[in-house]
C-alpha cells in the first residue's frame, strides 16, 4: 500500500516546520517525521547506533549507553566531514524505516513526509507535491537560541552547516513564509492542503 497523496516538507532548521505538521494532522494527514525516525533507528539495540560508537567513540553516549544527541551534535556540526560521516551511516537505516512506514499508510489517507534532507536524499521525486518552509537567518537563530538554550554562536553554525534554503525554496511546490504569527502560518497551509485535495499536480 501507498498513501493517496503523499506531500513531501522540507526547510533548514528552525524554519516553523513543527507548526506545518501540527496543522496537518489537524487536517488529517499521517505524519512521518524523518527526525523522529533518526532517532528510533538510533535507541540502544540498534545497528546504527554500533557504528556510530564506531565512528566517534564513547564521547558522544550517556552513561547508560544511549546517544548523547547534544554532544554528537557539537561534533558534527563543528566539522562537516563528521556530519557526512554521521549521514553515511544513519542514512539508509532511516531509508528503510520510511519505506516501511509509507508502506503501512491506507491509500485513502494523505500522508506528510518532513526530512531536512528532502532533496538530497531523493525523497522528493516520490512527492506529489513539496512544500517548503522559510524566514530570515536571523530568525532561525533567534528560534535555537531560544528553544533549545543554544548561543548565538552555536545557533549560527548549525544554520551555516546545512545545505542552501535558497536552493530548497527554488525547487518548491509551495512556499510556507513562517516569518509572522502561528496563525498566518496555519492559514497558508490549510490553504496549501486544500489545493492538494483539489486535485493540483505537484508544480
Amino acid at each position: 500500500m501507498a498513501p493517496r497523496k503523499l506531500i513531501g516538507l522540507t526547510g533548514n532548521i528552525a524554519t516553523g516546520k513543527s507548526n506545518v505538521l501540527s496543522e496537518v494532522r489537524a487536517l488529517g494527514a499521517v505524519v512521518i517525521d524523518a527526525d523522529e525516525v533518526a532517532r528510533a533507528v538510533q535507541q540502544p539495540g540498534q545497528p546504527a547506533l554500533a557504528r556510530i560508537l564506531e565512528a566517534f567513540c564513547s564521547g558522544v553516549f550517556k552513561p547508560d549507553g544511549a546517544l548523547d544527541r547534544r554532544a554528537l551534535a557539537e561534533v558534527v556540526f563543528a566539522e562537516r566531514v563528521k556530519l557526512k560521516q554521521l549521514e553515511a551511516i544513519v542514512h539508509p537505516a532511516i531509508r528503510a524505516e520510511i519505506e516501511r512506514r509509507l508502506d503501512a499508510i491506507p491509500q485513502d489517507r494523505v500522508a506528510v513526509l518532513e526530512a531536512i534532507l528532502l532533496f538530497e536524499n531523493h525523497w522528493a521525486e516520490r512527492c506529489d507535491q513539496v512544500w517548503v518552509t522559510d524566514c530570515p537567518p536571523a530568525d532561525q537563530v533567534a528560534r535555537l537560541m531560544s528553544s533549545r538554550g543554544l548561543s548565538e554562536d552555536e545557533a549560527w553554525a548549525r544554520v551555516r552547516a546545512q545545505n542552501s534554503q535558497a536552493d530548497k525554496v527554488s525547487r518548491a511546490t509551495v512556499v510556507i513564509d513562517t516569518r509572522g504569527p502561528v496563525e498566518e502560518t496555519r492559514i497558508q497551509v490549510r490553504k496549501a492542503f486544500a489545493g492538494l485535495e483539489a486535485g493540483q499536480p505537484r508544480g
